[in-house]
């Protein structure tokens, strides 16, 4: 449905803005990504000569193998809008400038592996490192708490399988193995939910700690994973729903497009 430059036939006398429009919104999308397989865009303006009054009857973008902020890959990324409203005489100046936000369908498509990969980051791991609560002090003796080499396999049903270490000052490294269902909160936050813990991948010895530590780190997760973090210039994102499908995680909603990031 979405196609680049050289997707979209037209005559040769019409389509010359919508093809600029095209090269300009393509770059300021690139801007929007650390790195980037493939970003297409394709907009559509009947008649053209609209295009000149700043009215275009919508915008679709479809990016693929891309990277937020460095360190969180994202395999597919499409949104697609209604009507928008734009500065014509930016885009003859490359850039491209809203008269006022619009909204677009938008669905996120993340592997497992990039998932994994995400969990790595500094801006996630950060937030696992030396923890302390009520919970976690009673678990070491007041020290601070840290969990590590987290791990996920996604499985069908929104479900999924969650690995971790956890660095006690006492006891070293405790393996924690939980089976979760994964939801959405306010349309922003993803929710571990229903965790049930998985003691036959931790040894008979450490199960009541690592339990215990399974809880905690539930805690921790579902304070986490705000979409307002990961907000990319000038689009906000909102999740309607999600899925597993194999080793993939859909996420479908919308986006909030209050500007075009400027071009570098």
């Amino acid at each position: 449905m979405l196609g680049g430059l050289t997707g979209f036939n037209n005559n040769s006398g019409s389509d010359w803005g919508e093809k600029m429009l095209n090269t300009v919104a393509s770059q300021s999308i690139r801007h929007l990504f650390s790195k980037s397989e493939s970003v297409e865009v394709l907009v559509r303006c009947s008649p053209s000569n609209k295009l000149l009054q700043g009215s275009i009857d919508s915008f679709k973008m479809s990016g693929r193998g891309l990277v937020i902020r460095r360190q969180f890959p994202v395999e597919e990324m499409s949104f697609e809008t209604d009507a928008v409203s734009i500065d014509f005489s930016s885009i003859l100046s490359g850039k491209i400038s809203l008269k006022q936000p619009t909204q677009a369908i938008a669905q996120v498509i993340l592997s497992e592996a990039g998932i994994n990969e995400a969990f790595q980051a500094e801006l996630v791991t950060k937030r696992l490192q030396n923890l302390s609560s009520d919970s976690l002090s009673e678990l070491s003796g007041g020290q601070p708490v840290s969990f590590n080499e987290v791990q996920i396999q996604l499985e069908n049903g929104n479900r999924i399988r969650l690995f971790a270490k956890a660095d006690l000052p006492d006891r070293g490294s405790v393996p924690i193995a939980m089976l979760m269902t994964l939801a959405v909160e306010r349309r922003r936050r993803i929710a571990f939910q229903n965790p049930v813990f998985q003691a036959e991948a931790v040894p008979e010895s450490l199960r009541e700690i690592s339990q215990s530590l399974a809880n905690a780190l539930t805690e921790v997760l579902n304070n986490m994973v705000d979409l307002d973090r990961f907000d990319l210039d000038g689009v906000t994102m909102r999740i309607n729903r999600l899925e597993t499908q194999g080793k993939k995680l859909l996420f479908s909603g919308y986006a909030q497009i209050e500007h075009f990031p400027k071009t570098g």
